[in-house]
Parts: structure tokens; sequence; C-alpha cells
């Protein structure tokens, strides 16, 4: 094996509700290393998603984070002279990793609110299998399924 292996980072639970993956969501919002800006946004969309639907917003931020994992991605592989589109499996990492980018993209793609209010909005509609993260899973989920003769080229 060539070069160093590659650690794990060992991240903290978020201060305010005590779950690691609402604590990597924040991470992955960060920008520029302003952490405070990051948890403003999650625990004012957090605020919002009571608001609006009086549910825990811990349990919507659970189902809509559920709806957009994706179970199948699609890797490109080369073979012979041909590149083809291999459908894989996801890991439980991966999928959280996807699951969050996607909201994310969604979220930040809508206009003329501020990001709270975008994200709040987008866990909600994830929540119930609407919004552009769920489009983006079934999309990619279409994708695997087109290329399905040519998963035995996966590893």
């Amino acid at each position: 094996m060539r070069g160093k292996t590659n650690f794990k980072r060992v991240i903290k639970a978020d201060s305010k509700y005590g779950s690691l993956v609402i604590a990597k969501l924040i991470n992955k919002i960060m920008n520029n290393g302003k952490k405070s800006v990051a948890q403003k946004i999650v625990y004012d969309a957090f605020d919002i998603i009571l608001e609006k639907t009086k549910k825990d917003p811990l349990e919507v931020f659970d189902q809509a984070v559920k709806n957009v994992s994706p179970d199948v991605e699609v890797k490109s592989r080369r073979v012979g002279g041909a590149n083809y589109q291999v459908p894989t499996y996801v890991s439980d990492d991966r999928k959280l990793t996807l699951a969050f980018r996607w909201l994310l993209d969604a979220a930040k793609n809508k206009a003329g609110k501020p990001m709270c209010q975008k994200l709040a909005f987008e866990l909600i509609d994830a929540a119930d299998n609407q919004g552009g993260a769920i489009k983006k899973k079934q999309d990619v989920y279409k994708m695997a399924q087109a290329n399905r003769a040519f998963a035995h080229f996966a590893r």
C-alpha cells in the first residue's frame, strides 16, 4: 500500500442535542472555520421545523436523512478502452455524506430566503418524500437501474 494510512477524526457531539449526526451536519455547513455561524443556521432551522410542523425537529431530521440516503450509486470504471457506470452499494458513512450533500445543495439552490429557512423547508420536504434532495436520490437510483447490465464489473 502506498502512502500513509488515513485515520478517522473523532467528532464531538453537538452541544444542544448531543447528537453526532447533527455535529456532522454542522461541520458540513461550516464555511471558513466559522462553526458558530453553522450552529446558528442548524439550530434556527430546527426552531423553524418545530414551529411549522409541531413535531420534534430531531424526528423530522432523522426521517429526512433516512429518506434521502441512497442505497446504490454509480461509479465510473474503466474496462478495456471504455468507461462504464457501474452500480455499487453505498456504505453507511457514505450514505450520510451523500444525504447531507444533497440536502444542502437543494437548500442552497432555493433563492430569496435565509439559509436557516431554506434548510428547514428542505428537511420538512425530505421528511415527506418531496423536494430537491429526494429528486436527486431518485435520479441516482434510476441511473443505477439503467446500468444494471454492468454490475458484473464491480469488484
